[in-house]
């Protein structure tokens, strides 16, 4: 039987994430992690939010951040 397993992600301060999909995608920066929520940062525009753990890794690597807007 093929099970899908998921893990919350260890969130650390000062981390670069890009999610990329949903109505969180984009880029941003880890600025607060506790048991239950993690704070997020938008290095464009500045935003701060706070949500419920929510992230599973996918994959990491090596890229531009924040993200340059296609032309």
């Amino acid at each position: 039987m093929k099970v899908t397993e998921f893990q919350q992600y260890p969130f650390s301060i000062g981390e670069k994430i890009e999610i990329l999909d949903g109505p969180r995608k984009g880029d941003w920066e880890v600025v607060g992690v506790d048991e239950k929520k993690v704070a997020l940062r938008c290095p464009v525009s500045g935003v701060e939010v706070s949500w419920a753990r929510f992230c599973y890794l996918t994959s990491t690597t090596e890229k531009d951040w924040p993200a340059r807007k296609k032309e």
